[in-house]
């Protein structure tokens, strides 16, 4: 009786401690919270259609904004932090993997869900007179862009530009500072991964900072 007590206690601290969780306010993917345990995130992702990989134990794959995908789940301390897409297939062309790059910064720029690193008007896509292998083989030239979540309480018209009068209009002000300083923890963020082949392709972030390691195990 006592063991079965014990057990009926844990379980129930366990879904308090899930429920807790998915109520926080952190980046999700596909509505998903990064956040919980590895298992019950594979479950959560199978349900949106992605499967086992074929060919990689650690990786669920599927479709994600029309291109063929293999998901990582990334944990720190047991706690999952990032979900990473990554391109199933790789391309040889730059022109493709720009156009690829930039397809995603305004489909990010246009999503009322987002705002960029300096407000929804920064501009981070690739010149099209860019010569990517040079600058990547020459410079180290890294070719990244990053968003962030907002709440879904928000929106970008009202963290930019806040109506009212007097105190009203001060609380708002005051709002948004908080929000401002909470956004980088909500970082959708992506980049351009060259093979050694000359192969390109592109991986997308989901990050949930609240669980990133913070050296909390030096």
């Amino acid at each position: 009786m006592k063991k079965l007590l014990c057990a009926i206690i844990a379980l129930l601290y366990a879904a308090t401690m899930q429920a807790q969780e998915e109520e926080k306010d952190v980046t999700k993917f596909l509505g998903i919270p990064v956040d919980g345990y590895k298992p019950a995130m594979i479950k959560k992702l199978k349900s949106k259609g992605f499967t086992r990989s074929t060919w990689d134990k650690d990786a669920l794959e599927g479709e994600f904004n029309g291109t063929d995908v293999n998901v990582y789940i990334v944990t720190n301390n047991k706690k999952v932090w990032r979900i990473a897409l990554i391109n199933k297939y790789t391309t040889d062309s730059e022109t493709e993997i720009r156009l690829r790059f930039n397809r995603l910064c305004e489909q990010f720029e246009n999503n009322p869900k987002y705002v960029g690193p300096f407000g929804p008007f920064k501009k981070q896509r690739i010149p099209d007179d860019e010569d990517l292998s040079y600058e990547i083989s020459v410079h180290n030239k890294c070719y990244e862009a990053s968003y962030y979540q907002l709440p879904d309480s928000v929106t970008k018209e009202q963290l930019f530009r806040p109506t009212g009068e007097g105190e009203e209009l001060r609380e708002k002000l005051r709002e948004n500072i908080t929000i401002f300083s909470e956004l980088d923890k909500k970082c959708v963020w992506f980049r351009i991964s060259e093979k050694c082949d000359g192969e390109y392709r592109i991986i997308i972030y989901y990050d949930n900072k609240y669980n990133e390691a913070d050296g909390e195990d030096l």
